[in-house]
């Protein structure tokens, strides 16, 4: 039987999903496509999912089962902890609009340029107390189930309280605890925790152990405990989950908090704590092709996908056919226009200077920027735009952009990091690739797909009244820096900050100020109505991942499962978020592209051809997680990616 080349299925596949939308029987998934007529659970491991379909089951709503995903995955430390930020986005069906969380911690009293440039850092530190911004995660879930939810803290908690009380941890996450042993051992609280066969060749839990958090059930405990006593002093609901945040914030528990912080040379103070607040926001948004697309503000990447969205319009995608060579080219530099752009605007719209967000989302704007692409070669050297002009106004940072292009140039041979290491999802190791590789610049290594598939979470919610959540929550990942005695894990988000306003003057570090994140849930509606509610990890392929999975469904007619499984593609010719202490770790690595493995050989040879340095993975699509809304039939449909643990209930 004579074999049919990969670029001719492609080609077909591609004929297939354009004339047929949601044609489910087009492509075969590794993973089962998940149906739902009530609601659906989707996020980062099997427990916390159904943790998710608790709440659900016993009446809640999209809203109380992402918060107790939320709280389950912090628990397991996938790849998070509580000490950690949350970035949500939720669609209220009475007020039929999206809503916007900022649970993002801020950077503690003394965490500035000259404090950091005394001990020699280039950027924050990736890891300990230094690394950290205040916890954003338990006053961002409180927020959410005070004001959107309909449960207790108590019900939402049990799953998790249950879970530090004693679960079997997973193999994934003792063997993270195994690999970061020797720099948990800097951390005494963390030792305690996860070191519990201290001295022995094999320190941390083994797989399928019931591993115990007695310090982290104390603090739960502590915060239904905080809710109990206002009910029963007559607070309403809202107000007595509002008293277990206040125990967080300004009580017993941000006492040892900040400590434990302290004592291990941490910044954070009481007043930092105390002087935090989550926000609720208005979200971003861009029409494309009659979806309205959803991200949170400039404080993420997320308008980065909206720029890109805004710059695709001036493209016929359909033409190129899906993952053509003139697809691929075209993506890659739309999104490394997106990013350049990114790299140097975005930041805290709190702080100052502010983002001229406005003026990099006119259509106007990405038009001329979209004229600049050469549709036949790779530009190695994308720099910022000046959007200023679409919002009325002159650039104040000409003569900065100037410099900053005679400074820093680009990196052009190829490093295995598309990724960070906190960021990819551990999967089954590449041990063989097809032939293809060869044509490939650089194949990839284990250490390099170790990085690539590990990550922290997504959460993904709705319900039958309408309630969407989607929620990429981050910080405190392993091996993480436990304060004191409260088993909670700091974040390490401190790094994504800059020291040098040549890199980007709007993410300079400031005590108080937020730092730009990479994390980005998303949301679109279609008529007004939810059509699709998906988030993803990894770093900063987060958006690029994102934008290919909406554009395999809105462009190419794919199924959720089938788009999350689908071959995507990744620039790393942009500035890192996070990883790397020094400036040379971070720069933009021109024309590196990773692309699947099955990839056709005439295809890279193209890539090639165009200037572009070629890596092959073995799975390159998430893990997304998402939720798609069948508005004909009412019914809804679920998919996660075919690598790590993600892991949906739907009924």
């Amino acid at each position: 039987m004579k074999r049919r080349s990969p670029l001719l299925l492609m080609t077909l596949f591609g004929l297939l999903t354009t004339s047929t939308p949601m044609l489910s029987s087009a492509q075969r998934t590794q993973k089962p496509p998940l149906h739902g007529k009530h609601w659906m659970a989707i996020t980062g491991k099997p427990l916390a999912a159904t943790a998710g379909a608790q709440l659900f089951q016993q009446g809640g709503n999209a809203v109380d089962a992402a918060c107790a995903m939320l709280a389950a995955t912090c628990t397991m430390w996938d790849v998070l902890s509580w000490g950690g930020e949350t970035q949500a986005l939720i669609y209220h069906p009475k007020l039929k609009k999206v809503i916007a969380i900022n649970a993002l911690g801020v950077a503690p009293s003394g965490a500035t340029v000259d404090f950091f440039r005394s001990k020699g850092y280039e950027f924050p530190p990736e890891y300990g107390p230094l690394a950290a911004v205040t916890p954003g995660t338990p006053g961002g879930l409180c927020y959410m189930l005070a004001h959107y939810g309909t449960k207790s803290l108590a019900e939402v908690l049990a799953p998790a309280l249950e879970m530090a009380a004693g679960y079997p941890i997973d193999a994934q996450t003792a063997t993270s605890i195994e690999r970061g042993k020797e720099r948990i051992k800097e951390w005494p609280y963390s030792k305690k925790v996860f070191l519990v066969h201290d001295g022995k060749s094999w320190e941390a839990p083994e797989a399928g152990e019931v591993f115990v958090q007695q310090d982290l059930h104390k603090t739960l405990s502590k915060l239904v405990e905080a809710e109990k006593k206002a009910l029963a002093a007559g607070k309403d609901r809202k107000a007595a989950i509002m008293a277990a945040y206040d125990r967080f914030y300004t009580g017993d528990i941000a006492d040892e908090f900040v400590r434990g912080s302290k004592e291990q040379g941490g910044l954070i103070t009481k007043a930092d704590l105390a002087n935090w607040k989550p926000i609720e926001e208005e979200p971003l948004h861009v029409n494309y092709k009659d979806v309205d697309v959803y991200k949170l503000q400039e404080w993420t990447q997320g308008p980065a996908m909206l720029q890109s969205l805004q710059l695709l319009k001036n493209f016929d995608l359909k033409a190129m056919g899906y993952n053509s060579a003139s697809y691929i080219h075209t993506l890659y530099q739309v999104m490394n226009l997106a990013f350049a752009d990114r790299d140097f605007y975005y930041g805290d719209p709190y702080g100052k200077p502010k983002t001229p967000i406005q003026g990099l989302l006119h259509e106007s704007y990405a038009k001329a920027r979209a004229a600049t692409i050469d549709l036949k070669q790779n530009n190695p050297n994308v720099l910022p735009g000046d959007p200023y002009p679409y919002e009325g106004k002159q650039n104040p940072y000409l003569s900065l952009l100037e410099q900053r292009k005679k400074e820093f140039t680009p990196h052009t041979e190829l490093k295995n990091d598309f990724v960070p290491k906190h960021d990819a999802r551990s999967s089954s190791s590449l041990t063989e690739l097809p032939k293809t590789a060869l044509l490939a610049s650089l194949t990839v290594d284990s250490a390099y797909v170790d990085r690539l598939l590990r990550g922290t979470t997504s959460v993904e919610a709705a319900d039958e009244e309408g309630w969407v959540v989607s929620i990429t929550p981050s910080g405190g990942w392993l091996p993480a820096c436990i304060a004191g005695n409260t088993g909670v894990g700091m974040s390490q988000r401190l790094q994504s900050f800059v020291l040098d306003s040549l890199i980007n003057p709007f993410n300079v570090v400031e005590p108080g100020k937020r730092p730009r994140v990479t994390l980005t849930p998303s949301m679109a509606l279609k008529n007004g109505k939810p059509y699709l509610s998906f988030a993803v990890q990894g770093g900063d392929t987060q958006d690029q991942n994102l934008l290919q999975f909406f554009l395999n469904m809105v462009e190419f007619g794919m199924t959720p499962q089938q788009a999350s499984e689908a071959a995507n593609i990744n620039s790393n010719q942009l500035w890192l978020s996070l990883g790397g202490t020094k400036t040379d770790d971070r720069k933009p690595r021109s024309g590196s592209l990773l692309l699947d493995k099955n990839t056709a050989p005439a295809i890279i040879e193209q890539l090639k051809k165009m200037g572009y340095s070629i890596q092959l993975g073995d799975r390159t699509s998430g893990p997304i997680n998402a939720i798609y809304f069948d508005q004909q039939h009412h019914t809804l449909w679920g998919g996660s990616s075919n690598n790590g643990e993600d892991y949906g209930i739907g009924w």
